[in-house]
């Protein structure tokens, strides 16, 4: 192997790392606006919460939601597959839970001022 050989390998293992790296730190400076839980059965808003606040949230006796330490957990379901309980907490913005039989979504949202228009074009 030629010298230049080593340096498109090197080159391209920096672009590599770096197309790995950038959205993950892009995701954890999301995840500190990220302040509130929104969850909606077949379509419609149940409710919103708080992730400031730990509690459990029962969502029409088919599953149960536990909101503890800034993260949110699907910790109860009656669906066969049970993946919405397996998927594990979440807490950045744009994360979502979701529990297809019983029609459930589990998403984390930014503060007011992340769902306000931020200009208008004509």
């Amino acid at each position: 192997m030629k010298k230049r050989d080593f340096i498109l390998i090197g080159a391209v293992l920096v672009l590599a790392f770096l197309c790995w790296v950038v959205p993950r730190a892009a995701g954890i400076f999301a995840g500190e606006d990220a302040s509130r839980v929104r969850i909606t059965v077949g379509g419609e808003e149940y409710g919103t919460y708080s992730l400031s606040e730990d509690q459990i949230i029962e969502i029409n006796d088919t599953n149960v939601c536990e909101i503890k330490d800034g993260e949110v957990n699907m910790i109860q379901a009656d669906c066969p597959d049970q993946l919405c309980i397996h998927q594990g907490p979440i807490h950045i913005q744009g994360e979502t839970i979701v529990c297809l039989p019983n029609r459930v979504v589990v998403e984390i949202t930014g503060n007011d001022k992340d769902e306000q228009l931020d200009g208008v074009v004509q």
